[in-house]
């Protein structure tokens, strides 16, 4: 139907690959694309989509991004993406980041639900690569801490100085299971749930929360700065 705005547009840019979905009336379609050249890498891929979906980028109604942690540059990309839509065409735009994506994929889960009901107290610790031996964190407990920019060696202190029982979720170098890193230590989410889905993210742009601060990035690491002699 002509002028109807009924498209929702999810990126991740964050880091490679590049995941982008495009929703229509229930519909999702996505791709994951890798490569660090986000920027000539998006417009193909959202293209390719809208064509399955029969419509164009004028079509949006909502654009929902992951605005960190991840490479400055990628964050970037999402962010200015999403800003150019809000302001030619209306779109509502809805921020996520990558702890939130995974906490709720995870809170969902079976194994999740079946751990907490034997540790109440129970704390999450989403855990994410940032570079070379750095690691972002955020504790959810179950409201979320402020996230941590870390070495590895802070990170694992960090865990073990938790008092309560941790249960882990995240993904470590190459978008790779935390099971080497942490050694056994914690339970550990099922992997499915640790990288962020395209279902995670269409269903989060009907929050109305996510709407607030959608544009602020979330970087924790500044740009070519890195945790050295530490």
């Amino acid at each position: 139907m002509p002028g109807v705005k009924n498209v929702i547009i999810g990126l991740d840019t964050s880091s490679s690959p590049l995941l982008a979905l495009v929703e229509k009336e229930g519909k999702i379609y996505s791709s994951h694309r890798k490569g660090i050249k986000q920027e000539k890498l998006l417009f193909p891929v959202l293209k390719k989509l809208l064509d399955k979906q029969q419509s164009c980028l004028s079509d949006t109604q909502k654009v929902v991004i992951v605005r960190g942690p991840g490479r400055f540059t990628g964050i970037r990309i999402a962010l200015t993406f999403a800003s150019m839509l809000k302001y030619l065409s209306g779109a509502q735009v809805y921020g996520v980041t990558v702890f939130e994506a995974v906490k709720e994929q995870v809170l969902a889960s079976k194994a999740f639900k079946k751990w907490k009901a034997q540790n109440p107290s129970g704390v999450l610790a989403v855990v994410l690569h940032a570079f070379r031996e750095e690691y972002f964190l955020q504790f959810f407990t179950p409201r979320p801490q402020a996230p941590q920019w870390l070495s590895c060696e802070e990170l694992l202190a960090r865990l073990s100085a938790c008092k309560e029982s941790l249960f882990v979720a995240g993904s470590d170098k190459e978008h790779t299971p935390l099971t080497d890193l942490l050694q056994g230590r914690w339970p550990l989410a099922d992997f499915k749930d640790c990288l962020v889905r395209p279902d995670t993210l269409a269903a989060l742009a009907r929050r109305e929360d996510l709407r607030n601060d959608a544009l602020e990035p979330l970087y924790l690491k500044p740009a070519r700065f890195e945790l050295l002699g530490k």
